[in-house]
């Protein structure tokens, strides 16, 4: 019988929806066990909860550097194994660099820090660690997603010519128009969220997901940013001009205050033989387009996806994979790779992935700021 996992996890207390996806999320293949951590920094917020989730209270410390002091003195077959940091963005840093320098496997939030370089120092602090550390994109985890990869890079679409990338929410709507209201969001405080809100928030999914999927870098930026008022410093919605590193060109659209939309994520990628678009409200459905064909649409189960595709489904034909199981994935990814078992590139987005997120919202919003013009990621 195999051991599980033994995780830690930082923040995500409450009716927070991301405690609750990364929850469920470890528990979907019995891969893991959630040991301890701290949910909240308000101690009886934070002890109820674990209570309440059924967690014991021996591991649930009063704070971050408690947690660290005490889990590395247990023997080696106690402590924890990975810790998950769900926390608001400027505890990125400190918290997986801290974790990384005491020997800790890392699952982290996106976007990885508040800044680019940030995230190089931790990509060095990793390199000594020899930690696994996932950065959790998690529409990366989606069945045909990865079939959308696959079919990519086995060639089926032929040489890219088009990427349009769409993320439009409209739940800052209600916040943005209410001055009071939008000084107490952390989401728009550049000292909690960091330099952007709406790019660094969604716009950073629409860049991943683009080199997840196509194979190509993006190595230029051109963005619009709106923050509709002058007091507001952080952007709320955007468009970004892509170039890609073989001349592919393409858009990312992005939004947080597209009126009545909820999470509307949608990927096109055209190639020079066929296209394929993905909605992430409707994520069972992958659409293969062809010129002189009928339209097709592939679906998660069926014996015709790749072995990544099916790899991360769970249930027959027909049956909604949800965002819980693209959680889920990612967290089955990392588990291979903490016992050291063979696993596919595309099973979980590393700390490159995050790097790369982040000189991308530092890019685009400099892009914005110099007055619209192409700036240059780093390659990586």
């Amino acid at each position: 019988m195999s051991v599980k996992i033994r995780l830690g996890i930082l923040g995500g207390g409450g009716d927070s929806l991301i405690g609750v996806l990364h929850r469920v999320a470890s528990n979907m293949f019995d891969q893991y066990e959630i040991v301890g951590g701290v949910f909240n920094p308000v101690w009886e917020e934070n002890i109820g909860f674990a209570k309440k989730i059924g967690i014991p209270a021996d591991r649930i410390y009063k704070d971050f550097d408690e947690l660290v002091s005490e889990e590395v003195r247990l023997p080696e077959n106690k402590r924890m194994q990975v810790i998950s940091i769900l926390t608001p963005n400027f505890l990125h840093f400190p918290m997986a660099k801290k974790l990384l320098e005491n020997g800790f496997n890392v699952i982290c939030e996106k976007p990885l820090t508040t800044s680019y370089k940030e995230a190089l120092i931790l990509k060095q602090t990793q390199d000594l660690s020899n930690s696994v550390f996932a950065v959790t994109y998690t529409y990366t985890g989606y069945p045909m997603v990865r079939q959308m990869r696959k079919m990519i890079e086995e060639g089926q679409l032929g040489k890219i010519q088009k990427i349009d990338v769409q993320y439009y929410q409209g739940w800052i709507n209600p916040v943005i128009h209410d001055p009071a209201k939008r000084a107490a969001t952390w989401r728009l405080q550049p000292e909690k969220s960091g330099i952007s809100c709406c790019i660094g928030d969604i716009g950073t999914h629409a860049f991943d997901m683009i080199e997840f999927v196509s194979g190509l870098h993006i190595s230029k930026v051109l963005s619009d940013l709106n923050y509709l008022y002058e007091d507001n410093k952080m952007d709320v919605d955007g468009t970004v001009l892509i170039r890609c590193s073989n001349g592919v060109k393409g858009v990312i659209r992005a939004s947080q205050i597209a009126t009545g939309e909820e999470n509307s994520f949608i990927v096109k990628i055209y190639g020079e033989k066929a296209g394929v678009k993905w909605e992430q409200e409707n994520p069972n459905y992958l659409f293969l387009l062809e010129d002189g064909q009928p339209l097709r649409i592939l679906k998660p189960g069926h014996a015709y996806n790749s072995d990544l595709s099916l790899g991360g489904t769970k249930l027959p034909p027909g049956h909604p994979e949800g965002i819980f199981d693209a959680m889920g994935n990612i967290y089955k990814g990392v588990a291979k790779a903490i016992k050291c078992e063979p696993y596919d590139p595309g099973e979980f987005p590393t700390i490159t992935d995050g790097i790369r997120g982040m000189n991308f919202i530092e890019q685009t919003v400099a892009s914005n700021a110099e007055g619209n013009v192409w700036k240059t990621l780093d390659k990586l």
